[in-house]
């Protein structure tokens, strides 16, 4: 704390750039750890439900029990989808026809998809930008601070250790907590991308599970 206190003005400034940056990333790092989590755990408990049930219109009565996962978005859309192309009088049936419904439950199906990997990457941006850019914004505040440390030697005309280490170790400490603001985001990143991109690979799968059985109605 006498490190923080005894800084110059633009030190003091940098690191209060760097605690803003961790504050936030902590903030974040706690808040995708619960979407992130129930997600998963939601999801894993939808498709249980899904193929124990196996009819659209009871599943579509239990999705409130799985209100986190991604899942349910893509079903919903998919099945709402799909009541609104029964419900509207086709020019004919046929393969056409079911090819038509098929290819519009397909595109709802991207749509969600899209909407619920923007969701789960939400914020995640952040955590990258500060990973990358905390330690540099730190190490302009130690070169400033040691610059700082350079003036008053010139002007007090003496380097002894007694003269320049208060200065130069109240400059360091900028880059140490640059790297501390810096190391838990880019972890958390790292960890948060890992597990959106398993969640995306299921909500895959799942879209081509519903589209195989979109196709198997149609033909029966």
């Amino acid at each position: 704390m006498e490190l923080i206190l005894g800084a110059g003005p633009v030190v003091k400034l940098v690191l209060l750039v760097l605690a803003y940056f961790s504050i936030v990333s902590w903030a974040i790092i706690f808040l995708k750890f619960r979407i992130v989590r129930r997600a998963i755990i939601d999801s894993d408990r939808f498709l249980d439900f899904f193929w124990a049930k196996k009819r659209f219109d009871l599943i579509g009565q239990g999705l409130k029990d799985f209100s986190q996962s991604p899942l349910t978005v893509l079903f919903r859309e998919g099945y709402q989808e799909l009541l609104r192309g029964s419900r509207q009088p086709s020019e004919g049936g046929g393969p056409s026809a079911e090819l038509g419904r098929s290819a519009n439950v397909a595109r709802a199906l991207r749509r969600a998809t899209t909407s619920e990997t923007q969701r789960l990457e939400k914020y995640l941006t952040f955590l990258a930008t500060t990973g990358s850019t905390a330690p540099f914004i730190g190490l302009f505040g130690t070169v400033w601070g040691i610059m700082d440390s350079f003036h008053g030697i010139g002007k007090t005309g003496s380097a002894s250790l007694a003269v320049v280490a208060p200065g130069i170790s109240e400059a360091l400490i900028a880059t140490a907590i640059g790297l501390v603001a810096a190391i838990p985001a880019v972890m958390a990143y790292n960890h948060f991308v890992n597990k959106v991109n398993v969640l995306t690979g299921e909500m895959d799968n799942f879209c081509q599970e519903f589209l195989n059985i979109v196709q198997r109605m149609g033909r029966d």
